[in-house]
Formats: structure tokens, C-alpha cells, sequence
């Protein structure tokens, strides 16, 4: 999934590398290099912010400490052969964003024996993790579906909805669907119709809602419920060319289209998740991890995968944003600069004040 961070951060980043980048690759043995590993580069997030974010915190920590990047582009098989390499060279921590939670055990574990330690970042490998730093993601999933439920004001209650959940290899996916599910069962008649979204493919839950439409009618349901702002792209373009119209289409990310969906009216709300508390925190648990230190202040609670309880983590909190709201969250933050923002939609802007 994929989250936000203030304008000071959104400048252009040079093209991302598959493997490790050309300015920090010179990692020499590994005793004073952290070993940063993401998942994908079709979200702006990860180059724009995670990397600089992570990298920037590391370098005011330590002058002397190099990041070993790594970006997996979707493939489980890169981000092996790079979780591999960083071992090979020596690096004793590992921020780790798994493209694949469960693939990732083995590597996780295998490096452990070796003294390697993994702050999983944003999503919860699998595996002997050492720590771990992302989001309530049940939480993100009620507060979707709390948010859904308060776009369709008085007809939730006879409402029928159709729910697009995240990739099914993304361990975060279940978690907003449960909380998802919390909210909306038995708020609403009916899910009409549910599935899990590959890789959170706004091509496949374009494909996905274009059958629900030929499934059930154009007048079959009555609000949409996507797990990312990503996959909303898509669906905003299926509802369009099946003519359907004031459907509210959830979402979660906050990315640029999304709000610009938000003002012209085909996306109820979306999610705002700050990317530098999070990331800045996994850069610190990652330094003093390397330096033998405690993490013990900078974390406030445990979490657990299937093989390991009670990993130290830290969680954070997200916002829901409408248009009525969007002054006052990410337009405030300079989360995105309302000439981009507003560009094709200056009377939708300024009936806002966002001009």
C-alpha cells in the first residue's frame, strides 16, 4: 500500500535502480551499512519518500553510516537475490518491506542464525523479525468502512456494497479487510460482491468491477469499498464507462489522482497515512540496532506473525480526508501543492478555498 508525506519531501528522485543504488552501494563490509529493502517503484511513495526519508534520518544519525538500497519491483525473486547480497556483505540490519510477507520467512530466518536483524517496515514479514514499524492496518480497515458508511448517510442501512481488498500476498491486505468487514457487517444489507486484487492492480480491479457491474446491474449496489486509492483508479474508470453515477468509492493513500477524484466528486474519501513518522522511526530502530542500543523508547507496543510474538512495534495512526476536509489535512501539510492539485478543477478548487 502505498502513503503521503509532506511537500518539503516531494521533489524528483532519481531514477530508481533494481538493485542497490549507484550512491550507495559502496556499502565495504557492511559494519556501519543498514540495508533498506522496498517492495515496488509503481507507487510514487517508496522513491520519492521511504528511500529519501530513511536515508536522510540514517545520515543525521550517523555520519558515518551508508544505506544499501534495494527496490524489488514487484518480484519476489529481486528482493531474495537482494536480502541475499546484503547478508553476502556483511550488513547486520536489514529495513525489510516484504513484496511477499511469507516468501520472505525463510530469508528472515536464515539471516537471524547469522546474526542479521529485520525491522519489518510497513508490512510484517514473516519469520524472526527483530522489530516492526507500520500502521493499525484493522484500524485503516474500520475506518474505511466507517467512512463508507458515512458517505452513504441514511440509505447505508438498505445498502448493498461491493468490496475490492488489497493483494492477497500483502500480509496488511487481511487486516483492513477485517476491519473493514467490523464496520460494514451488519451496517449494510449486503457485500454483493468480494474480491482480493493481485498486487493491488488498478487493472485488475478495473476488470473486477466491470464484471460486478455486468453481474449485478448497473442499479445493483451502492457504494464501492477499495482497499487502496490505486485500485480506486481503476474502478473510477469502470463505474465511468458503465454509467454509473453517485456511487461513493472509498480508498486509502491520499495520492494525487485520489484527491483530485475527491474534489470532482468520483471518490468519497480517502486515507492519510504521514510517511515520515514511520519512516524515520524504522531509521532509527534500524541505527541503534546496529550499535547494540535499546530500542525500548521508540517503540510502544508488540506485535506478532505466525512463527514470532511479542516484536517490538511501533503503530501508527491515519486520518480519513474528504474534500471537505482536504484544507485542512494534507493541503495544510503540503502534502501536495494545490497548483497540481487544482489544475482542471479551479472553480471545484476555489468553491473549496483550496486557490
Amino acid at each position: 500500500m502505498r502513503r503521503v508525506l509532506t511537500g518539503a519531501v516531494a521533489l524528483s528522485l532519481a531514477a530508481p535502480l533494481a538493485a542497490c543504488g549507484k550512491d550507495e552501494q559502496d556499502a565495504g563490509s557492511g559494519k556501519d551499512t543498514i540495508g533498506l529493502l522496498l517492495p515496488e517503484n509503481k507507487a510514487d511513495r517508496y522513491e520519492k519518500f521511504d528511500r529519501r526519508i530513511v536515508s536522510s534520518r540514517i545520515a543525521k544519525l550517523c555520519l558515518e553510516c551508508t544505506v544499501d538500497y534495494g527496490n524489488a519491483e514487484q518480484q519476489v525473486s529481486t528482493q531474495k537475490n537482494q536480502f541475499d547480497a546484503l547478508v553476502a556483505k556483511g550488513v547486520k540490519v536489514i529495513i525489510l518491506d516484504p513484496v511477499d510477507a511469507q516468501a520472505a520467512k525463510d530469508w528472515v530466518d536464515s539471516a537471524a542464525k547469522k546474526g542479521v536483524q529485520v525491522v519489518s517496515y510497513d508490512r510484517l514479514a514473516e519469520g524472526d523479525v527483530a522489530a516492526y514499524v507500520s500502521y493499525d492496518n484493522e484500524k485503516i480497515g474500520r475506518l474505511q468502512g466507517e467512512a463508507l458508511l458515512t458517505a452513504l448517510g441514511p440509505r447505508a442501512g438498505s445498502a448493498n456494497v461491493v468490496m475490492l481488498n488489497g493483494s492477497p500476498t500483502d500480509p496488511n491486505a487481511p487486516s483492513y479487510k477485517k476491519g473493514a468487514h467490523a464496520a460494514l457487517d451488519g451496517k449494510v444489507r449486503k457485500i454483493v460482491y468480494e474480491k482480493d486484487i493481485p498486487d493491488w492492480s488498478a487493472a485488475e480491479a478495473k476488470k473486477e468491477m466491470s464484471d460486478a457491474i455486468n453481474s449485478l446491474g448497473a442499479q445493483g449496489f451502492d457504494a464501492v469499498y477499495s482497499a487502496n486509492d490505486g485500485m480506486a483508479d481503476g474502478i473510477a474508470d469502470a463505474l465511468k464507462a458503465g454509467g454509473v453515477k453517485n456511487v461513493p468509492v472509498g480508498g486509502q493513500d491520499a495520492e494525487l489522482p485520489a484527491l483530485q477524484r475527491l474534489i470532482s466528486g468520483t471518490q468519497a474519501f480517502t486515507l492519510y497515512k504521514e510517511v515520515r513518522p514511520e519512516a524515520e522511526t524504522a531509521a532509527e530502530i534500524a541505527f541503534r540496532l546496529l550499535r547494540g542500543q535499546s530500542i525500548s523508547s521508540l517503540t510502544t507496543t508488540t506485535a506478532g506473525n505466525k512463527t514470532k510474538s511479542g516484536i517490538p512495534a511501533r503503530l501508527f495512526k491515519a486520518e480519513v480526508v474528504t474534500k471537505k476536509n482536504m484544507k485542512d489535512t494534507v493541503v495544510r501539510d503540503g502534502v501536495v501543492r494545490t497548483d497540481l492539485l487544482c489544475a482542471d478543477l479551479a472553480a471545484e478548487c476555489q468553491a473549496l478555498g483550496l486557490r
